[in-house]
């Protein structure tokens, strides 16, 4: 691959966003501390500046008092002499403008009489400092009004050489630096990043290695619980979670294959027989019904399917409304006496009347019915089942199933309610693994829960937990 067709992916990748944003903020946290230096350094050297020329200004007012106003005049030229024409320059005013005495001004003449500035000074009595920019040389220069004298002013200015060279040489420093700074920080910006994001390129390597047949690959933890070390820790429970459900899938898988292949080995013996049994129609109409029965089991089995996948996908489709929950027990039990009878069960239930619950009448008959069947399929002979309605305070109302059956081993207490599962000692009784799944599925479609207490040998409890609305009595 070329460079080329690279670059666009480089450019797209979190370790060059940091490293830009790192770079950047390290550069502008620079610039304002440059700047903030920069403005520190001219505000002290003009205030340093300010005070010399304020120094000059009461040195001339002491030597009128003493010398008079010619005193003030030699003192002018000598000064500027001394200091450099270049240097500073000095000029006395009458409070009009007009100059009397100065020094040697052919240096200085671009710098006129700022007549805003004499009337500030003449209205306030004290002094006025002017910034100039001297031609073609672009020299700053510092000026000064002040009073000396009653009515004398003086007009003063210092070339501010030292500010200048100063501002020269800050440009050349930040300029290198600047450079040196953007090159550091977008080198340590890199490393840091790189750094920081070694822990997503391990989790996104041991994604890469992980396959269907191989899902025990997990991202190693640091221990040190910082973000990086909760998404290994995220990603390895994921990855644990994940084998569970294909481990799962896996299971059901042959369970399907199990339970599809008892009735489908049937109907095609069926089919055999009628075959070998041309002329008898008597076992026509037997294979017959037989067929028809496995191939309603079969459609039952897809059916509950259907509605436990729709249910967990949020499509069940459910339709609630006012139900009496008491009335719809009562009529469950009913149906199933017959059954209990035969198997010489005792048989008895307790609910109170008048529960209204916000329900799927149809669906929440099927979860019970599920539930008797079950309780009633495992009981033995002259065992007992018993159905107890109960509310709380809390809102809920508790169905309870209880059996006198073989119990259900603590391994299996949640197994039991996966689609398809049957424990070995199950395997003999008719069913399709299909009851209990789809019975807690409608009861948390009803923002409900299904649980399971059971001993083996001394039987099981099945309690279904649903809210109710204390919705009034029509």
């Amino acid at each position: 691959m070329s460079l080329k067709s690279m670059m666009p992916d480089l450019f797209k990748t979190i370790a060059f966003r940091l490293t830009l944003w790192y770079a950047g903020i390290f550069s502008v946290s620079s610039c304002v501390a440059f700047a903030l230096f920069y403005f520190l350094a001219t505000q002290t050297l003009q205030e340093q500046t300010d005070r010399d020329l304020l120094e000059k200004a009461r040195y001339f007012s002491t030597v009128i008092q003493r010398n008079g106003i010619m005193g003030a005049s030699k003192l002018a030229v000598i000064e500027a002499q001394a200091a450099g024409e270049k240097r500073i320059f000095f000029r006395l005013l009458y409070p009009n403008g007009e100059v009397f005495a100065s020094s040697h001004m052919s240096y200085w003449q671009d710098i006129s009489i700022d007549q805003g500035a004499i009337r500030l000074l003449s209205q306030t009595k004290g002094h006025a400092f002017k910034t100039w920019i001297i031609k073609p040389h672009d020299q700053k220069t510092r000026v000064l009004y002040s009073f000396v004298a009653a009515n004398v002013i003086l007009q003063t200015g210092i070339a501010m050489d030292f500010q200048s060279k100063f501002i020269g040489a800050f440009k050349t420093v930040f300029s290198v630096a600047m450079g040196f700074i953007v090159i550091f920080s977008a080198v340590s910006g890199l490393f840091l990043a790189r750094k920081a994001l070694a822990g997503v390129k391990e989790i996104t390597r041991t994604a890469n290695a992980i396959s269907g047949a191989n899902l025990e690959k997990r991202v190693p933890e640091t221990g040190n619980r910082d973000e990086l070390d909760l998404l290994a820790n995220t990603f390895n429970r994921m990855l644990d979670r994940i084998q569970d459900l294909i481990k799962s899938i896996r299971e059901m898988s042959d369970n399907i294959a199990h339970d599809l292949k008892s009735p489908l080995t049937r109907i095609r013996g069926f089919a055999e027989i009628a075959l070998v049994h041309k002329d008898d129609l008597d076992n026509y109409r037997a294979m017959a019904a037989n067929t028809i029965e496995e191939s309603d089991r079969l459609l039952d089995m897809i059916n509950t399917m259907l509605v436990i996948s729709k249910a967990e996908a949020g499509e069940g489709g459910f339709v609630f409304k006012p139900v009496n929950l008491s009335v719809l027990i009562q009529e469950a039990c009913e149906l199933f006496v017959p059954v209990a009878e035969d198997k010489k069960i005792q048989f008895t239930h307790e609910v109170p009347d008048q529960l209204y619950v916000e329900a799927d009448a149809r669906m929440l008959q099927r979860a019970f019915s599920n539930l008797l069947d079950n309780a009633l399929k495992y009981t033995l002979e002259k065992g007992r089942v018993h159905v107890d309605l109960l509310k709380d305070s809390n809102g809920f109302a508790d169905i309870r199933v209880t059996d006198t059956g073989p119990g259900i081993d603590p391994a299996y207490k949640e197994k039991i309610f996966e689609r398809f599962f049957r424990a070995e000692s199950s395997r003999s009784t008719p069913g399709t693994g299909l009851g209990l799944s789809l019975a807690r599925t409608i009861a948390r479609e009803h923002k409900g829960e299904l649980f399971v207490e059971s001993q083996l040998g001394k039987g099981s409890i099945f309690s279904m937990r649903l809210p109710y609305r204390n919705i009034p009595v029509i």
